[in-house]
């Protein structure tokens, strides 16, 4: 399975929106872009689709910018990529329909409802709060240097 790019920002910008979901303040998409290396035109789309998503709420103003429209509790990896990878719940095209329906059918039941199933099923327990704390357990590593 591949992701795009704009579903890897996507995550990555909504992971950054929960690490700091309890100060209550608006996130900019131009503090997101410099903390994480990508381009401000790029990830406003990216917001765009976040935001029709239902994933991110946008705060006009000069103190607005955008915040998670629930807790990072409630917001599942599913959530975030489905708002943005139009292309990656879509169901498997038909392959030989026309000739061979039993063949079509079979890989359609056995194969690709399975896989996407088990994709979105896994995609589905994991929030954007089990990331937070497994970013936090990863700066806890490198927290750490010892020179011999």
């Amino acid at each position: 399975m591949r992701i795009s790019a704009k579903g890897r920002y996507a995550l990555a910008a909504a992971i950054n929106m929960a690490e700091n979901y309890s100060s209550g303040e608006c996130i900019t998409v131009i503090s997101i872009s410099e903390k994480l290396g990508i381009s401000k035109i790029y990830l406003e789309q990216v917001f765009s689709l976040l935001k029709r998503g239902g994933i991110v709420n946008s705060v006009k103003g000069a103190q607005g910018g955008y915040q998670l429209a629930r807790t990072p509790r409630q917001i599942t990896v599913y959530d975030v990529l489905s708002a943005v990878e139009t292309s990656l719940f879509e169901p498997a095209e038909e392959t030989v329909k026309l000739n061979a329906p039993e063949i079509d059918a079979a890989m359609r039941t056995i194969v690709f409802d399975a896989l996407d199933s088990a994709v979105k099923n896994a995609l589905e327990k994991i929030t954007l709060s089990d990331l937070v704390s497994e970013v936090e357990k990863h700066k806890a590593d490198q927290g750490f240097m010892f020179f011999i």
